[in-house]
């Protein structure tokens, strides 16, 4: 799950964690009233999305009198903002972040992610902060540095007093980063995150650490720890289709191609959809239907597939192991009759009651393709979809 600039650096308060003082707007009147209440003579208005890159999109403007606020929090509010992250279609602004403005001598990288390979979180700092952190890594990866963080431990001090040294912060402010660099890595410790960055840290001109941006994405599932994050999504950034999905319990991401997915299984459905893509096509979505797939869920599954203009067929590919592949066939049998089902599905079925389940798809008499294993499936689907 993200949140929005301004809840991260609630997050980051709770644990004095420096940010600059800012409002969350939801009007021009809004940005106004925020204005005059920070004081002060800049102020900076932020278009708040879930995405990266809103200052080169337009999304982030300084204003140095309160009709400039105005005049910015007007152009903002409402804009389709198309940035790196947001891909063509763009995210319309719903919400601003009008904040303090802010004295820079210099602005750094921090950010956590969990790395797999370890097992650990990962610290990671740089000194090119303001930049796009995935350009850093690709043009010049030296200039990030990192450390693994052992789990009982925690970020220790020698880490952080080290990472602090790395990116060139002010040996007077080094004592000040590792406290700031400790307390963010509790935050994301204490708040299940999976990622945390600030980009930009900033150094000020007397030598103070400052957290001028906030991101902070959570693991889904630690969730039910964490009622008040809930409370913090904002369903206007997420897609429609996603939400819908869940509320049926199946787990959903839309993508590009043309070719529906509906497997059961995490790793299931990233084998199939690598190997749609080993036979020429391009799968449409992600789809998994859990360890049970009901008739209603395939029903919903379905319906939510055809949604896509390019949806061009459809592929099922079910390992039954605690589920019963005659089940299975009988959800899809039924959810095809019931959306009345025009493009081509493929199905390969393997596991418990395989063949119970082969037989009822056949006496169906729904045109359903039908498929051995998993190559012969793409091959089928990718053929049909006419890739």
């Amino acid at each position: 799950m993200k949140i929005h600039e301004y809840q991260g650096k609630q997050i980051l308060r709770e644990y004095d964690v420096a940010v600059p003082r800012g409002v969350a707007c939801f009007s021009v009147d809004d940005a106004v009233s925020a204005a005059q209440d920070l004081g002060g003579e800049v102020w900076v208005v932020k278009a708040q999305i879930h995405a990266g890159g809103r200052g080169k999109g337009g999304g982030v403007k300084v204003a140095k009198s309160i009709d400039e606020v105005k005049s910015y929090a007007d152009e903002i509010l409402g804009m389709t903002l198309i940035t790196h992250q947001t891909g063509p279609q763009g995210q319309v602004v719903k919400r601003l972040l009008v904040e303090e403005g802010a004295d820079i001598k210099d602005e750094l990288y921090i950010g956590l992610v969990v790395d797999r390979s370890s097992q650990k979180v990962v610290f990671m700092a740089s000194s090119e902060g303001g930049t796009e952190i995935e350009k850093v890594a690709e043009e010049t990866p030296e200039k990030i540095h990192k450390e693994l963080i052992d789990p009982e431990a925690g970020l220790t001090n020698e880490q952080a007093r080290s990472l602090a040294a790395d990116i060139g912060i002010p040996v007077s402010a080094i004592e000040e980063a590792a406290e700031l660099f400790k307390k963010l890595y509790q935050a994301f410790w204490d708040k299940d995150a999976s990622l945390a960055e600030i980009n930009p840290l900033i150094v000020t001109n007397d030598d103070r650490i400052i957290a001028l941006d906030a991101k902070i994405n959570f693991d889904d599932n630690a969730l039910y720890r964490h009622p008040e994050l809930l409370e913090m999504r904002d369903l206007d950034e997420e897609d429609p289709d996603e939400i819908e999905a869940a509320k049926f319990g199946l787990s959903y991401i839309s993508l590009d191609g043309n070719i529906g997915c509906l497997v059961n299984g995490a790793g299931l459905a990233m084998a199939t959809m690598d190997i749609i893509k080993l036979y020429g096509a391009e799968p449409a979505n992600f789809l998994d239907v859990g360890g049970g797939a009901t008739t209603e869920q395939v029903t919903e599954a379905f319906k939510i597939m055809l949604k896509s203009d390019k949806l061009k067929a459809i592929l099922v590919n079910i390992f039954g192991g605690i589920m019963r592949c005659d089940v299975v066939a009988e959800g899809l049998v039924n959810a095809a009759r019931e959306v009345n089902l025009k493009v081509p599905l493929v199905v390969r079925l393997e596991g418990t009651n395989v063949e119970k389940g082969r037989e009822i798809i056949e006496q169906s008499g729904i045109e359903i393709i039908t498929a051995t294993n998993m190559a012969d499936a793409a091959e089928k689907v990718s053929a049909v979809a006419g890739n």
